[in-house]
């Protein structure tokens, strides 16, 4: 019998680096999540968590103290006409999958977005991963394009599928 955690999602501080390192750098070496080829240091991921302002936040999902995921808001585009626009990105620790925790973050990320007064959210996700796929659509979120063989990891090309989530416009 699956009995579920009692979770909290807060936002990311410099003392979660070394745990959001570590849910991240699994995927760098082990899987398309994401198309990095070396893993983040504590130090970029100090900067990167520093760098970012209010209306990019980044957030983690923790349960009796042990981080077990996080997201984040991004600039999709640096230029002003993209300012309405974000990328999610969401990452759970992988002895972890299965469990609702990653819908937990992206619900908390899209709350997050409508509540900065972002338009749209944008993922961008390795075609093969069916998992994140699923799990934006569920969350409303449409397929929007497909970048066919744009990536490269482990000897073989990636596709790129955009999906978006906008809230109307007044």
């Amino acid at each position: 019998m699956f009995l579920p955690m009692e979770t909290r999602i807060r936002p990311a501080t410099q003392a979660d680096i070394r745990a959001i390192n570590a849910i991240y750098n699994h995927y760098v070496g082990g899987s398309t999540c994401t198309w990095h080829l070396t893993e983040e240091t504590d130090e970029g991921r100090a900067a990167w968590l520093k760098a970012r302002g209010p209306a990019h936040p980044a957030i983690v999902i923790e349960s009796a103290g042990q981080v077990l995921g996080w997201g984040s808001l991004s600039t999709y585009n640096s230029r002003q006409g993209w300012s309405g626009t974000v990328e999610d990105s969401v990452f759970i620790h992988h002895a972890h999958h299965g469990q609702g925790l990653g819908k937990k973050v992206l619900q908390e990320l899209l709350r997050l977005a409508d509540a900065l007064g972002h338009h749209s959210v944008v993922a961008r996700i390795s075609g093969e991963q069916a998992a994140s796929r699923q799990l934006h659509a569920t969350l409303g979120f449409e397929e929007s394009g497909i970048l066919r063989g744009v990536g490269r990891k482990f000897g073989q090309k990636l596709d790129c599928v955009y999906m978006l989530r906008s809230r109307p416009q007044p």
